[in-house]
């Protein structure tokens, strides 16, 4: 299997779960339309960004990949940032996400937590997860 095969797959994934969390009214509630690939330079708190992702070979055809969120805010302490990720668990864990020419096996729930940042006004809350896929045969 190609590289493009490795990131078509990534993306699509990336995709698929970006739709979810703005569709989900628990997310929303929580960050509005504050959800970020690449957060501008004029955000509002709190809000939810994209973090890292690896992909991993998973059989013949498959691919593993881990991924992390991101939860910010400055409510004051952790507890909205733990709430945004208790939202985003609630709307991916074990989801049936539909990928765009990939079937989605599983996402799972990996860890979280919780750090206060260098500026010292700003939670960060990651959340990783693990999904599998497997591209989808004609």
């Amino acid at each position: 299997m190609s590289m493009d095969v490795t990131c078509d797959a990534d993306l699509a994934l990336q995709k698929a779960i970006y739709a979810c969390l703005c569709a989900d009214t628990g997310v929303a509630a929580l960050v509005t339309a504050r959800i970020y690939d690449n957060v501008p330079g004029d955000v509002s708190f709190p809000y939810l960004t994209l973090g890292d992702a690896q992909v991993d070979d998973w059989g013949v055809e498959g691919r593993e990949h881990f991924l992390s969120l991101h939860a910010f805010s400055r409510a004051g302490g952790r507890a909205e940032a733990k709430a945004i990720m208790g939202a985003v668990h609630g709307a991916l864990h074990d989801a049936g996400l539909t990928l765009e020419g990939f079937h989605l096996v599983n996402l799972r729930f990996q860890s979280a937590e919780t750090r206060r940042e260098s500026d010292g006004a700003t939670w960060r809350g990651t959340i990783r997860f693990r999904a599998v896929t497997e591209p989808i045969s004609e």
